[in-house]
């Protein structure tokens, strides 16, 4: 895992941004790779498009089986940086409402963990139609705003605008001119709801009472909860159908019609 002393030379950490390779981020980070793990099969052999990149793991996951991987994001310090670690992947720096590719250049658009951020959603998603090719896919996942920020449509997450429950995301892309596919959630696995019961019922709650208050990357952590933080794995979280009202995160795989 990365020490503190080498965290710049991911990226600044800003509580938001996920990074891999640093133990406190590590709940993070492999909640969202098992999303991309799920999704892989869709991005084989396809020209993809990734919008909003972030530190570029997901591009890097992508990019072991697509054939073209273009990565895009707003921030100039993570482009550079994704194009210094993932130098086979194709980097830009662009708006995500004005997107800097040609009519149905793509075959995927991979969307993880951003369309909450995004002030129009409605104008993404249509600028994400018109770069697909016909019949190809939009893959969409976001916090579940039913569990994320449950009782308020108002996110409680300064960086997030707003924020989808299940039938609300649905809508937003059939609204958009796609036809949704599937819409599954994100679950703790077995592995984490272990950690769940070790912790008096949520692991996320033990890892918020420790950060909050504090500055990105400068708390104390106890060694215990600690160690099981950097010991979690993709493989510990679990995507379907079932339960969707419940699930930490909405997975969408939606066609272009």
């Amino acid at each position: 895992m990365t020490t503190p002393a080498t965290r710049a030379e991911a990226l600044h950490l800003t509580g938001e941004r996920t990074v891999p390779g640093i133990a406190e981020e590590n709940y993070w980070y492999r909640r969202h790779e098992a999303a991309y793990q799920q999704l892989l099969p869709l991005c084989e052999g396809k020209t993809v498009l990734e919008a909003g990149c972030g530190e570029g793991y997901g591009a890097g996951l992508i990019a072991t089986v697509a054939e073209r991987v273009l990565a895009l994001d707003y921030d100039v310090p993570t482009t550079e940086h994704v194009a210094r670690r993932y130098p086979g992947i194709g980097v830009a720096r662009a708006n995500l409402v004005f997107l800097p590719l040609r009519d149905a250049s793509v075959d995927v658009v991979a969307n993880f963990q951003v369309i909450e951020h995004l002030w129009d959603q409605g104008a993404f998603l249509a600028e994400c139609r018109r770069v697909l090719s016909p019949g190809g896919r939009l893959i969409v996942t976001t916090p579940n705003r039913l569990t994320f920020t449950p009782d308020s449509d108002t996110p409680l997450n300064p960086f997030h605008t707003r924020e989808l429950a299940p039938s609300e995301l649905d809508e937003l892309l059939r609204d958009a001119g796609f036809e949704v596919e599937t819409l599954h959630g994100l679950h703790h696995g077995e592995g984490v709801a272990k950690l769940d019961a070790k912790y008096g019922g949520s692991i996320i709650d033990a890892q918020l009472d420790v950060v909050m208050g504090q500055l990105p990357g400068q708390a104390t952590w106890p060694a215990e909860l600690l160690a099981d933080v950097e010991g979690i794995q993709a493989a510990d979280f679990a995507v379907h159908g079932e339960d969707l009202d419940a699930s930490l995160d909405l997975v969408a795989v939606a066609v272009r019609r």
